[in-house]
Parts: structure tokens; sequence; C-alpha cells
């Protein structure tokens, strides 16, 4: 399944998330190639204002996403319709369940991903998603064909899922987008073992980028300048095999680092 604007485009490779940036910030990253714009609540106020002005001119060629933790079906619905009034949309492009986790109850999980199918056949939904940091659910969802996307931690350092989540998705034909790709930002600050240069954010985009499963890659720069940094990987040529096998080098140096188990154990 390939994921598409409703004018058929299909997605950026990199997707613009909900954080601090300002309301010229969205129109810049769009304006720059970015068609995928993602938020996790109405709390980012200036990304939705700018998101709403982008989308008064431009419904068609934008990718809406958000989703919630929330397992209530009334509590969903009540932020389906703040979405779609604050935004002033019809539809949502993509609503996830986010993180999904061995501490849901699955049955609970699965009446409302029932839901989302209810949503995406009227109308107001147009692919339904899952967010889980877990493999075995990740797993799941994909073999019993659940979603339409799934979000999934991937980066340098938490490589797991090339095992057996990313090569499921990829038969399955369900796109997978990438979240944490610079593991919360600790692998941008080097390694006391690691002699070379760290990587950059753009590098760290690239090599998520570089696996054929990733769709797209979420990026959340805090500044104007990160973000433009970053759009270089639009435009980028694919990394080489040399530059891939470096930095799994370096990634398992920075999971190895890993304090506590959401960070190293929780997959």
């Amino acid at each position: 399944m390939e994921l598409s604007t409703l004018q058929g485009q299909a997605a950026s490779i990199l997707g613009l998330a909900g954080q601090s940036i300002d309301a010229a910030t969205v129109l810049l990253a769009f304006e720059a190639g970015i068609n995928y714009f993602f938020f996790y609540n109405l709390e980012s106020e200036n990304f939705l204002s700018g998101l709403k002005s982008l989308l008064l001119t431009n419904r068609e060629q934008v990718l809406v996403a958000t989703g919630s933790e929330n397992r209530d079906i009334q509590s969903l619905r009540l932020y389906l319709d703040s979405v779609r009034h604050r935004l002033d949309v019809e539809q949502v492009d993509v609503f996830f369940a986010e993180y999904v986790s061995p501490a849901d109850d699955m049955t609970q999980v699965q009446v409302l991903l029932d839901e989302l199918r209810l949503w995406k056949d009227s109308g107001v939904v147009r692919y339904v998603g899952v967010t889980t940091h877990n493999r075995a659910i990740a797993l799941k969802m994909i073999e019993r064909h659940q979603c339409d996307v799934l979000m999934h931690r991937y980066n340098m350092a938490h490589r797991q899922a090339e095992q057996n989540v990313l090569p499921a998705a990829q038969k399955a034909g369900i796109p997978v987008v990438a979240f944490t790709c610079t593991r919360w930002g600790t692998l941008l600050k080097g390694h006391h073992n690691w002699q070379l240069q760290p990587p950059t954010a753009a590098d760290c985009y690239r090599y998520v980028l570089s696996h054929p499963a990733i769709r797209l890659a979420l990026t959340a720069p805090q500044t104007r300048q990160q973000l433009e940094e970053n759009l270089a990987v639009l435009h980028a040529p694919q990394i080489e095999a040399q530059e891939v096998a470096k930095w799994q080098e370096y990634g398992n140096l920075i999971y190895g680092t890993g304090q506590d188990a959401f960070d190293t154990q929780w997959i």
C-alpha cells in the first residue's frame, strides 16, 4: 500500500512532527517538499496554526496524521472531531492507535481498531495506523493486516526490527513510518569509544531510510535551522553500504549505554 495525498501524490520521505516550531516553519517544510505532517495532540498551537493555514489552499496535497493513546472509544471520537474542527477538514488522512504495548488489553485494542475501520469506511479517516515499540505486537498487527500503516521505533541503535518486523511489513505491503530516528537525540552526542565524528540528524534519517521497508522518517526539529539542515535528506543520494556499516558500529556503542528497560529491554 502506498501512502498518498488526496491528489494522489506519494508521501514525502520525511514527515514533520509537531513540536515547538512556529507556523512559518511548517510552510517552509511544505515548500521544500514535505507533505506529511504529524502531531500527537492539539497542544502544539503554533504547529497547528501553520498546518491549518497550509490546508486552506493545499488540502489535497497534504497528509494530516495524528492519533491517540486513549483506549476509550468515546474519547477517541471527541478527539477526532476536535482535530477536524481545529484544522477545518472533513478527513484526517492517518489516524494511529498509539503506543500499543504489552500492558494493553488486546481485546480492547481490537475493538478500538474495529472502530477506526468504521471511520475509514465512513470516509472521515483514510488510513488506519498503529504505533508500537514492541516488535511482537508489531508482527501480529502486520500478519493479521490490522493496520494500513505501522509507526515503529527504528534507528542506528535500535535495529532489531530488521530481523522480522521490517521484512514482514515489506512482504505485506504495509508502509512503515520510523520514529525516534535520532534515539531522542542521543545518537548526535557521540561516544567516548568512538573516535570519528558522530552522525548529524540528517545522517540518522538517511540511515533509517536506507531500509526498503521504511516509507518515511519523522523529524521533529526544535528550530528552523535544524529543519533546514534536515531537509537536505529529501535530495541526498542513497547512503552507501560502507556508511551503513559504520553507523551500525556506532549504534552498537550507543545502544550499550541505555539506562532503563524502555531504552534497551522493552522490545
